[in-house]
């Protein structure tokens, strides 16, 4: 299975009362704004359809088109994803950088929030503040690149544009400094009996 931290990441306290802040408004079904593994995202909860829903709006993008989770460890894979191929755990292993895998049999997840052959996309975040984020909420955070369905995603913080800071309940403050350029991750479609489709390299 995926590396674990054997260690939590130390966070300053700036970022530690980023988190909590964070925290509180996913608690409460709101939207944040927050850096990630990759590209600047729009998260909420990923087991909340109305914050789902909010979601899709502020990005203006059909609900018809999956968003990815994020998640801090294999065992949330295992809980959002009935029988998790065992080749998922090798292609986790040996990935390089950020790995989306999209996965036949989600579960526990807002039904808006897959695609409509049951599927979902999920990514075992290693990022310190990302990861402590979902370590703490310990449910799956949604992560959509922070733009208007059909408008470049970002490339940092600065590329993000108003509408979607100001359609978010809050905008993280930690990483907001750095200018990138940030990848998204690849993807790769994992199906029943193992078979592996690239979707994004």
């Amino acid at each position: 299975m995926a590396n674990q931290h054997s260690e939590k990441p130390v966070l300053t306290k700036a970022w530690r009362d980023d988190i909590n802040r964070a925290l509180e408004v996913l608690n409460s079904g709101g939207l944040i704004l927050y850096p990630t593994d990759t590209i600047w995202g729009i998260g909420c909860d990923a087991t909340n359809p109305a914050a789902v829903e909010r979601v899709f709006a502020l990005k203006q993008r059909s609900d018809s088109k999956a968003l990815i989770s994020l998640v801090d460890s294999d065992a949330k894979v295992q809980f959002y994803v009935r029988d998790v191929p065992a080749v998922a755990w090798d292609v986790i292993d040996y990935a390089t950088r950020p790995l989306t895998i999209i996965y036949d049999g989600a579960r526990n997840l807002a039904p808006n929030l897959l695609a409509a052959d049951g599927s979902a996309a999920l990514r075992i975040t290693q990022e310190p503040f990302s990861h402590e984020l979902c370590f703490r909420f310990r449910r799956a955070i949604v992560s959509t690149s922070a733009n208007v369905s059909g408008e470049p995603a970002p490339q940092c913080f600065d590329d993000i544009a108003d509408e979607i800071k100001n359609g978010v309940d809050y905008v993280c403050t930690s990483r907001r400094n750095e200018h990138g350029p940030a990848k998204a991750s690849s993807i790769l479609k994992i199906g029943t009996g193992g078979i592996v489709d690239i979707i994004r390299r």
